[in-house]
């Protein structure tokens, strides 16, 4: 009796368990929410801050209101932390800091990746965005971050639109990235505005990220997109807090933007006077943003951006030369037509900046989004092993 007893409560088990938790392809994008699907995410304590601001008189209600504060989320890993330095994310634009957690297709984010390598792990929402929306609404006016078309042309399935030939080399999206696509449709919907007072944003990310430096100690910042700017800023203002500055794809072009435009991949704008910024940063010898003269060296081609340089004899940038930099291009991404602007801009300024093209050391196939492509776990392990090596130096 007993013994079928027994087979009868393992077969009512197994049952149970196989229930709860059905195939991966019921889980994929947006299904993921249901409570059966099993998280990806590393096992981590969760804790939150609002890091700066300041107190604002508001007369219409007779009060004060707090303006300026950066939105912290703290994940320690479970089985507590191994690593020297703590790991500080900053988004892109449209986006938050949700975005390290998972990938679209629900796989492992970077944030996962690097707690279970032992970090400490911060994510922030910068000031005006996400969960660090302000109530000041005239200083943080608000636009649209990027619409579906958008994503597809510039980020998915740029092999589509083939605004640069580097495009047909896009292979590591997960799904079609096409409007309509399980995975697509979850990676679009966690867009949100994002504002177009870039100098605010600026200021207040600077006063408040190094405020959560001096908090925390010395960090590594890890950065996305337009999230770069704000690693250049830290470093420029609290460099011995830095200790390292880690950009994938930077969108911190000298003096002009191409993203965000109306023919998205090949798009160009003027933008940031101070050359990687909107807001001063420190040039030796000292000058004005007006004071800076430049030179636009390159032909314009699809396949490689032109750059705007500083006129020789260039202005150093002394402080944020104190701090390691390395950028992260993938080989189908439009940012491998022009992140060497940023590159030889910084160098040219006295930096020792690195860039690691992925194609050219095995990792193929990458857009824009490549920390949640499909071979994502890879551009992980190049992150990590760069940390390793500026450990030692």
């Amino acid at each position: 009796m007993l013994p079928l007893l027994a087979v009868l409560v393992v077969a009512f088990a197994a049952f149970f368990i196989d229930a709860a938790a059905p195939a991966t392809r019921d889980c994929v994008g947006l299904k993921g929410v249901n409570p059966r699907c099993r998280s990806k995410e590393a096992a981590y304590q969760r804790e939150y801050f609002y890091i700066g601001g300041r107190y604002v008189p508001y007369p219409v209600f007779g009060g004060n209101l707090v303006y300026d504060q950066l939105y912290v989320e703290k994940l320690i890993p479970s089985q507590g932390v191994k690593q020297p330095y703590p790991l500080v994310f900053f988004h892109g634009g449209g986006s938050a800091g949700s975005i390290w957690l998972q990938t679209p297709d629900n796989r492992k984010g970077f944030a996962s990746y690097f707690i279970d390598l032992g970090y400490a792990v911060y994510l922030v929402d910068q000031t005006s965005v996400g969960r660090a929306t302000q109530n000041d609404l005239p200083g943080y006016p608000l636009r649209v971050g990027l619409t579906d078309e958008i994503a597809e042309q510039g980020f998915s399935a740029p092999e589509i639109t083939n605004a640069y030939p580097q495009s047909q080399l896009h292979t590591q999206w997960p799904g079609t990235g096409r409007i309509g696509d399980a995975i697509f449709d979850a990676f679009v919907a966690q867009f949100i505005p994002l504002t177009s007072n870039l100098t605010r944003q600026e200021l207040s990310m600077r006063a408040s990220g190094c405020e959560l430096l001096s908090l925390i100690g010395r960090s590594y910042l890890i950065s996305h997109s337009i999230g770069a700017l704000h690693p250049i800023l830290l470093s420029n203002d609290c460099p011995a807090l830095v200790a390292g500055n880690i950009n994938l794809e930077p969108a911190t072009i000298p003096f002009q933007s191409y993203t965000g435009n109306a023919t998205s991949s090949v798009g160009r704008t003027p933008n940031r006077p101070w050359g990687l910024t909107n807001t001063p940063i420190t040039y030796d010898p000292p000058a004005a943003s007006s004071e800076l003269r430049t030179v636009d060296n390159d032909t314009d081609t699809p396949a490689l951006r032109s750059c705007i340089y500083q006129a020789e004899p260039a202005r150093r940038l002394p402080e944020i030369a104190k701090v390691k930099y390395v950028a992260l291009t993938g080989e189908a991404s439009p940012h491998i037509t022009y992140d060497q602007c940023i590159v030889n801009y910084l160098r040219q300024a006295g930096v020792k900046a690195e860039w690691i093209k992925l194609g050219e050391i095995g990792i193929r196939g990458n857009g824009h989004f490549g920390f949640l492509e499909e071979n994502n776990g890879e551009i992980a392990k190049v992150v990590g092993r760069w940390i390793k090596r500026a450990d030692k130096e």
